[in-house]
């Protein structure tokens, strides 16, 4: 089944080129990093345009919340669908625990972090990518 919202490899690459990115070597690194790439089973995107990427992350039971290892995100928003705990490591060492009920709703800038689910169940969430002049895809 083709996605009419999707991007094409070519106009995926016209808008690396418009944010002043290599082609090559972007559309190298965005396919090398990119969880949808990667981990098509647990990523998936829902829809995508010039100003946002919207990804639904599926984790399963003892993996992270939103990536594996750890990852990098740009700035986004994240809709929690299931309700969970989380212990969330961000590089500067300041872990905290955060508790969410579904439908909790957050913003984030860019960030680069391990995230532990606490629950032993999986997880699902919603993250809206933010497409400014810094994007780059999350890394999962």
């Amino acid at each position: 089944m083709k996605c009419n919202s999707c991007l094409s490899r070519r106009d995926a690459l016209k808008i690396l080129g418009a944010l002043g990115l290599g082609a090559e070597t972007a559309s190298q690194t965005a396919t090398a990093q990119d969880p949808v790439r990667v981990n098509p089973r647990s990523y998936h995107v829902v829809f995508e345009n010039e100003k946002v990427r919207v990804i639904e992350y599926k984790a399963r039971p003892g993996l992270g919340i939103c990536g594996t290892g750890v990852h990098s995100h740009p700035d986004h928003v994240t809709v929690m669908l299931t309700a969970g705990k989380a212990r969330v490591m961000p590089k500067d060492g300041k872990s905290f625990i955060g508790e969410y009920e579904a439908g909790f709703t957050f913003w984030d800038p860019a960030t680069t972090h391990t995230v532990e689910n606490m629950t032993g169940s999986g997880q699902r969430a919603i993250q809206v990518e933010i497409k400014d002049k810094d994007w780059r895809p999350s890394t999962g």
